[in-house]
């Protein structure tokens, strides 16, 4: 496993990371393919194996039930200084009650609680914010986490999916206020979705902080043929509107990817990783892996190293597409 730097902090982040929005109760929440615990707990103790230290999840996923898995997982099968471990806040999550989500303080120091409950550690080392909330004042939004890591219940804090104006004002509110800044976007990035290379990933690359994609094989679309199916591809209702308009568009791509597989004798999801992982600006791939082989193949990827020529084959038949991710603006 090979390790960096995560952004201009001087914490030590495994290249690739293990997304767990996967593990959960399918009875609790939209998506129908959740690995039950019994299920999970070998994955998360292979990624460990694999040398695996960066860990990402939501109090979102399955309403905690995920960050529970997590957190007894790594209780049992890791040291907690080993491991680098993620969560976030700004969703929903008592729908139809007013204070169940959002970024407002009263959320945000109650949310952090709640998280930490269910992982049974003290702190987590990076706490996210989930989208971005328009509701409330970035200024109270960034003093409350700003609080959050001086209370210790946080080493830093990081962002996911928005503008990368929205991105840019919540850094200078907290510049020029003396609180915590973000030293991470994780966001929506991967060879059929690059809108983000336009403002984003410039800015982060210019600022020194960490990209931590989500969907990097565009949850599956990038490692079979269209017409193939799986469980999730029929049944996640998210999946589908992040890439079903597109469809058309990407089936190049796709099929490009598939040749240089064969080319490279590797199976699609490595060359899909590869085009990531060959860019300087790219911390850690979040990979959410429902096989123990999901994360040898990922780990594998890390040796496969693309020509020039080959990163322009995958990348010349890309279009612009609408934006997916990012929270609509209503104001």
């Amino acid at each position: 496993m090979e390790y960096v730097k995560f952004g201009n902090t001087g914490m030590d982040v495994s290249k690739i990371c293990l997304g767990t929005m996967g593990f959960g109760d399918k009875d609790k929440w939209i998506h129908k393919w959740l690995l039950n615990e019994a299920n999970s707990r070998p994955i998360i103790k292979k990624a460990l194996d694999l040398g695996i230290n960066f860990f990402d999840t939501a109090n979102i996923y399955s309403y905690g039930e995920s960050e529970k898995i997590v957190g007894r997982a790594l209780k049992d099968y890791a040291n907690r200084d080993d491991v680098v471990l993620a969560t976030k806040v700004q969703q929903t999550m008592r729908p139809d009650r007013p204070n169940s989500g959002g970024l407002s303080r009263k959320t945000i120091l109650s949310e952090i609680d709640h998280s930490l409950k269910r992982l049974e550690t003290d702190y987590v080392d990076l706490y996210i914010i989930h989208r971005f909330d328009e509701n409330t004042p970035i200024e109270e939004t960034m003093e409350a986490l700003h609080d959050v890591v001086k209370s210790g219940k946080a080493r830093y804090i990081g962002a996911s999916a928005m503008y990368a104006w929205q991105f840019q004002k919540a850094q200078r509110v907290a510049e020029r206020n003396g609180w915590t800044k973000f030293v991470s976007m994780q966001n929506h990035y991967n060879m059929i979705y690059r809108e983000e290379e336009r403002e984003m990933i410039p800015f982060c690359r210019d600022e020194k902080i960490a990209i931590t994609p989500y969907s990097p094989l565009a949850s599956g679309r990038l490692t079979r043929d269209l017409n193939e199916t799986t469980n999730r591809s029929e049944t996640d209702p998210v999946q589908k509107s992040k890439y079903d308009d597109m469809m058309n568009a990407d089936r190049g791509i796709i099929e490009r990817v598939a040749e240089l597989a064969e080319t490279h004798q590797v199976s699609r999801d490595k060359i899909a990783l590869a085009w990531l992982l060959n860019k300087d600006e790219i911390t850690s791939p979040i990979i959410g892996a429902q096989k123990e082989s999901h994360l040898e193949s990922a780990v594998e990827a890390l040796n496969i190293q693309l020509t020039a020529a080959e990163v322009n084959y995958l990348e010349e038949l890309y279009i612009p597409h609408p934006v997916v991710g990012a929270l609509p603006t209503t104001k």
